[in-house]
């Protein structure tokens, strides 16, 4: 092996500048040349490649976003996109590519390894919802994000006494929900993978209000609209936020304002546990190449970082954890 790539793909997560860093610095020690791969896998078909050294890496450890950039790629989903970028990759010499980020990457590495390219896959995705990984770049610093957001929304709530609901990423995956709503305290948590009704909701907050509460907040995923009943029974299909917002306002006559986090979770620098994830994942990643490993996903458990093949980690699921969901409902009590 004397070539590697590394792209990253997908939405960002903060922390994937400190795993190109692990990854380039480590295989340069290690006497290899490697070559970054912009715009992700639209990137790899226009050939966007350019050769990263030591210095090319500085200073981004606490940076948030991507150096490499990242892009969406309808063309890569046809068999003529692939071949032009496994095409681009055999031009420039490359011998394994190492993608950061999601299962939709770890999907198009999977495809490119069954063309012959080895590729190792990198958890990247502040959703944390990759079934093979315990936490995956991004989602401690986006959890930060929010609760950081939740305490300034606090103070405010309670100087005016009112019901806020606040809006988080997760549009089939609830975690960043549950943990920031869990440490975060709000009275209610809606998530995509638990059916929820909304008069619920509202008797709760008003039973917080007779027994003194002076405010409440509850945390919604974005996605949780799937699951979420109106008060007549119909799913709602407008925006969740406000649309649970709006629910509540009706139901209790409470002062109630919603916030949408948006975009903002994704920013940022990291957290030093995102860093040091993306750092041990990035060093493994070239560990696992020069060891002749191929066409798998790394994975973080406790301590210990797996290596599990494409298909086995696309094929597994991360469930929420219902303990957190239950100890959340006991720890809101009014």
């Amino acid at each position: 092996m004397r070539r590697i790539a590394v792209l990253t793909s997908g939405g960002d997560a903060p922390g994937m500048n400190a795993a190109i860093r692990a990854v380039v610095r480590k295989a340069l020690y290690h006497g290899l040349e490697v070559v970054g791969v912009r715009r992700g896998f639209h990137g790899l078909i226009n050939g966007d490649f350019s050769e990263m050294r030591s210095r090319t890496v500085g200073d981004i450890l606490q940076r948030g976003g991507t150096i490499l950039k990242s892009a969406r790629s309808d063309e890569f989903r046809t068999e003529e996109g692939r071949a032009k970028a496994l095409l681009q990759l055999r031009t420039y010499e490359v011998d394994a590519l190492v993608g950061i980020g999601g299962d939709g990457t770890f999907t198009g590495l999977s495809l490119l390894a069954a063309m012959g390219m080895p590729c190792v896959g990198i958890p990247a995705t502040i959703d944390n919802d990759i079934g093979s990984t315990e936490y995956a770049i991004g989602f401690d610093t986006a959890c930060n994000t929010v609760i950081d957001a939740i305490n300034k929304i606090r103070d405010t709530a309670t100087s005016h006494e009112r019901t806020y609901v606040v809006e988080v990423m997760g549009r089939s995956a609830g975690h960043i929900a549950l943990y920031t709503g869990l440490t975060g305290g709000a009275e209610s948590i809606l998530i995509p993978e638990v059916e929820f009704d909304i008069r619920q909701v509202c008797q709760k907050i008003m039973e917080g209000s007779r027994a003194g509460k002076s405010h409440s907040i509850v945390v919604v995923a974005e996605g949780a609209d799937s699951r979420c009943l109106a008060s007549q029974g119909e799913l709602f299909t407008d925006g969740c936020g406000y649309r649970v917002g709006q629910q509540i306002a009706e139901y209790t006559g409470f002062d109630t304002r919603i916030i949408v986090l948006g975009h903002i979770q994704r920013g940022g620098a990291p957290s030093a546990r995102d860093r040091m994830l993306a750092t041990t994942l990035g060093a493994k990643a070239v560990d696992v190449l020069l060891a002749g490993g191929r066409d798998v996903v790394l994975g973080i458990w406790g301590s210990d970082i797996k290596v599990i093949p494409f298909g086995e980690s696309l094929a597994m699921k991360r469930p929420y954890s219902s303990d957190y969901y239950d100890l959340a409902a006991i720890l809101s009590m009014p």
